[in-house]
């Protein structure tokens, strides 16, 4: 099935409530203990990229206190919700937020120890630059948990997906999470992506039944 793509950017306010308000709170809690996993217990820099509405630092920062965290996402509304639910739990001193294009990041070479980012590389037409960046910024022995959907090889089992995933949301939950199928990459398409960019000793793999997740342990050389 041929990819086609969405906006890249989620930024109505509308968009970004119908986003927020589906439950993927099982989710999120699985794929922020899969990343602390990754990294010593000892004071490090995260970057989320993508944070959308931050619950995923939220998180990791509950469970890492002594933890610093950047995320970063190009959709306002989205950030202006991560950043209110953060100031309700009192987590403003661990965790900021910017308005950051992910294919070109305003940080310093070897900044982050650790770079995680969940649902962000299918909204992105040419995903290589992001990888790129991601192997720039990161210490040369930094930690990566990327996850993310992956294009079903027909519409047929799409539809199936969509049906049995989004049976309590409402038909704008369900046309978000069915384009954002369609504009997913497939496992091989990630692979490529991960070896155009340079980095190294990445594994990649399907999680679930459509998620693929691409990790690396801190401490392992790029």
């Amino acid at each position: 099935m041929d990819r086609i793509l969405e906006p890249e950017v989620m930024d109505t306010w509308e968009e970004s409530i119908a986003y927020d308000a589906m439950d993927f709170t099982e989710v999120n809690t699985a794929f922020a203990n899969d990343a602390i996993a990754l990294a010593p217990t000892q004071p490090i820099l995260v970057l989320d990229a993508g944070t959308g509405p931050g619950r995923i630092p939220t998180i990791m920062a509950q469970l890492r206190p002594q933890w610093q965290f950047i995320g970063v996402d190009l959709a306002a509304s989205m950030l202006q919700i991560a950043q209110q639910q953060v100031e309700q739990v009192n987590l403003q001193e661990q965790i900021r937020f910017e308005l950051v294009d992910v294919k070109n990041l305003p940080y310093e070479d070897g900044q982050f120890d650790l770079v995680v980012s969940n649902s962000l590389v299918h909204h992105l037409a040419e995903p290589l630059p992001f990888f790129q960046e991601i192997k720039r910024i990161l210490k040369p022995h930094g930690g990566i948990l990327i996850r993310d959907l992956f294009r079903p090889a027909n519409i047929e089992t799409l539809n199936a997906l969509v049906d049995s995933i989004t049976k309590d949301c409402d038909a704008r939950q369900k046309k978000l999470f069915g384009d954002s199928l369609q504009a997913a990459l497939t496992i091989d398409e990630v692979r490529n992506l991960i070896e155009q960019a340079g980095l190294k000793n990445i594994d990649v793999y399907q999680n679930s039944d459509r998620h693929w997740t691409a990790k690396r342990s801190w401490g392992a050389s790029t």
